[in-house]
């Protein structure tokens, strides 16, 4: 569903504690009030553990619009308070990988986030949810719960849009190849048990890792989660599979699959990395929240699109 609604009184919570938000926070707030936001309470926020707390405070205090500043991250932090609320989010892209933003095609740009959200069109997407854990991106367990444990604040600040390679190179070399089981409560597919992997990530969005694509004809609002698995192939096979998961194509090392659930089910209890962080463990099911979240995005938005040309 598409409307039109602008808002009579916004939050403003911004990390500034993200890559950029520091630098962002006042020009936002000026430009957002130019062009005639009516942003009422503002929180600049020095302790992103406080993010959750402070949405929460803003949607029970008569706010009828959350304007986030941060990364993917925040995003993820959030998206369990605006679940299934009258609540719609607008963002303002300024983490290091902002893959949230790609996948609603938001600008990066501060002044046409901002010219974004003061048209105030608002769609509605899905999220996943795994337990009882929501989220925008991805789900990983394997190799993309490792990258997380290395993604240290200094690498983003350092290495920016470079830190997801950089910590992926880091975290193959600490990684171990683990077994697993795949099944699909609701969907007509048989469970697959597998010896020797490297990854298997449960994807929400278009995008994750800093422009890597779910699959090709992936999306957001498709009532489909796309669940990749990484079969182990040694450091001789890395950089072909690297190229391959980033572009969202699948070879005999990796394969996709489209469902609605999926139970996944290792030999030891493994972490679960949740849009950068891990918050979860194995075994877990994940599934669709359709049409969970209210989200600001340009008019133009079509889900399933890239906002430009798609990542090589």
């Amino acid at each position: 569903m598409r409307v039109e609604r602008p808002a009579t009184k916004a939050a403003l919570v911004v990390n500034v504690h993200s890559r950029t938000g520091g630098k962002a926070y006042s020009y936002a707030l000026g430009k957002l009030r130019e062009l005639g936001v009516p942003v009422g309470a503002t929180f600049p926020l020095h302790d992103p553990s406080r993010m959750v707390e402070t949405v929460e405070a803003a949607a029970s205090n008569g706010h009828d619009l959350v304007i986030l500043g941060g990364g993917d991250g925040s995003v993820s932090s959030v998206v369990d308070v605006l679940a299934h609320r009258d609540l719609p989010l607008a963002l303002l892209p300024l983490g290091t990988a902002n893959d949230f933003a790609r996948t609603m095609h938001i600008p990066t740009d501060l002044d046409a986030a901002c010219k974004t959200i003061a048209d105030g069109h608002i769609v509605d997407v899905d999220l996943g949810l795994c337990g009882d854990n929501y989220y925008v991106n991805r789900a990983s367990v394997g190799l993309g719960a490792e990258v997380a444990q290395q993604m240290s604040h200094r690498i983003k600040r350092y290495f920016g849009p470079l830190a997801y390679p950089v910590a992926t190179a880091k975290a193959f070399f600490k990684h171990d190849a683990f077994p697993a089981r795949l099944s699909f409560p609701e969907d007509d597919k048989g469970p697959i048990a597998y010896d020797s992997l490297l990854q298997i990530s449960v994807a929400n969005g278009r995008y994750f890792g800093g422009g890597q694509l779910a699959a090709g004809d992936s999306g957001i609002d498709d009532n489909a989660l796309d669940v990749t698995v990484v079969h182990n192939s040694g450091v001789a096979g890395l950089v072909g599979m690297a190229r391959d998961v980033r572009s969202g194509r699948t070879s005999p090392k990796i394969e996709h699959h489209r469902v609605r659930a999926v139970q996944i089910d290792t030999d030891q209890e493994m972490p679960i990395n949740i849009d950068g962080e891990v918050v979860a463990n194995t075994p877990q099911h994940f599934k669709v929240a359709r049409n969970a979240l209210h989200v600001v995005a340009p008019e133009t938005w079509s889900d399933g699109q890239p906002p430009e040309a798609e990542p090589e």
